[in-house]
């Protein structure tokens, strides 16, 4: 089979990552298992394999063939780049020559241009970044133009044609978005990001730790806690990391918050009793927006610690390390990682080097008092 030499082995724990280059994915195998993958990339024929494979096992060599043919097609078969053909090139496609809303917003010492077409847009991307809204109009930095046409939406920076995406793939525009809107702040190219991860990233000013979990389990809550404590929001949803120095940047956008934390975050932020409201029907979810205590978008800061988090009424607090591989399986799915070949192997890298956790707890003291303890390296 083509490309079987493109992949990456990671040993960590007791099993091995294997990275597809042709498809940009991730599998944890058995270590023996992957084994015969690094084999068949070299080009090992089959029978040298299962003979080898049988002699240490012993087991019949037929068997041996059967399974490393069945694993073969089974690994590959899925792992194939699928060619998407674009039917419409969108050259017939014209931008709009006015728009119903232009916002300004102004990110470090930087102005951002947004031009949205009708309220559709808007609501799309202003809400995350209304916190940064400016009435300074001169020197832009940067335009981005969104519009709707056909029930696409387009995308163009700065009269550069970007995407186009259906209205059932609203979350990929807002991907992508963000990840122009970090290129142009972090002066770094797309190539330049190891990746982005689905998760909130708070700071003590010195090193950073992801909080991860799944939604509705306190992430954000959590993150807004401990803002409120001392500790700065470096990103929350959105969190980039680069491969030159294989660290979080900060990311402008608001803290989400579900209602639910409303009353749990009220004592800390009043301003959030009468902050807009927004229904996200397809995450079915309605969320009110928190303003990131961050002076520096510019910033960046090394994270050792990666953290999965749940609230749990009345549970007590529960800490303790957790398996990296069944952390890597509940990172990786919910990520944007890089697909090139030298990014993925530093990502792995990166990864292999992480403390993971769990924390369960129901008293906001005790959790912030735990991770002011990780951040001082006390437990």
């Amino acid at each position: 089979m083509k490309n079987k030499s493109e992949l990456l082995l990671k040993t960590i724990e007791d099993k091995t990552i294997v990275w597809f280059k042709n498809s940009n994915e991730y599998l944890v195998l058995e270590n023996t298992t992957a084994d015969i993958l690094k084999r068949l990339s070299k080009g090992i024929s089959v029978k040298e394999i299962a003979t080898a494979l049988a002699k240490k096992l012993q087991v019949p060599l037929d068997k041996t063939i059967d399974f490393i043919l069945d694993l073969e097609k089974k690994i590959y078969a899925n792992k194939s780049i699928i060619n998407n053909t674009i039917v419409n090139d969108y050259r017939d496609i014209t931008k709009p020559t006015s728009f119903e809303f232009t916002k300004y917003y102004k990110i470090n010492n930087e102005v951002y241009k947004i031009e949205f077409n009708s309220e559709f847009e808007l609501y799309l991307v202003h809400p995350k970044f209304a916190h940064l809204e400016t009435t300074i109009s001169d020197k832009i930095h940067t335009t981005f133009t969104v519009f709707l046409n056909n029930s696409f939406i387009f995308f163009y920076v700065d009269n550069n044609f970007i995407g186009a995406w259906n209205k059932k793939e609203v979350h990929y525009f807002q991907g992508k978005f963000s990840m122009e809107l970090i290129q142009k702040i972090h002066q770094k190219k797309e190539n330049e990001w190891m990746g982005v991860f689905h998760a909130s990233a708070v700071s003590n000013g010195k090193k950073t730790i992801l909080f991860l979990g799944d939604s509705g389990n306190g992430k954000s809550t959590s993150l807004a806690l401990l803002q409120a404590n001392g500790y700065t929001c470096l990103a929350d949803d959105f969190v980039p990391i680069d491969i030159e120095k294989n660290e979080v940047f900060s990311f402008p956008a608001s803290i989400s918050i579900k209602k639910n934390s409303l009353k749990t975050l009220l004592p800390f932020y009043p301003e959030l009793e009468n902050s807009a409201e927004y229904h996200f029907k397809r995450l079915n979810k309605i969320v009110r927006y928190l303003e990131p205590k961050n002076s520096n978008f510019l910033a960046h800061l090394p994270c050792k610690d990666l953290v999965f988090i749940k609230y749990e009424k009345d549970s007590d607090i529960s800490f303790s390390k957790i398996s990296k591989i069944e952390a890597f399986q509940q990172l990786v799915p919910d990520s944007w990682l890089s697909p090139i070949k030298e990014n993925s192997e530093l990502f792995l890298d990166w990864f292999s080097n992480l403390n993971c956790y769990q924390i369960t707890y129901s008293d906001n003291k005790k959790m912030i008092n735990t991770v002011s303890k990780i951040f001082e390296n006390e437990l």
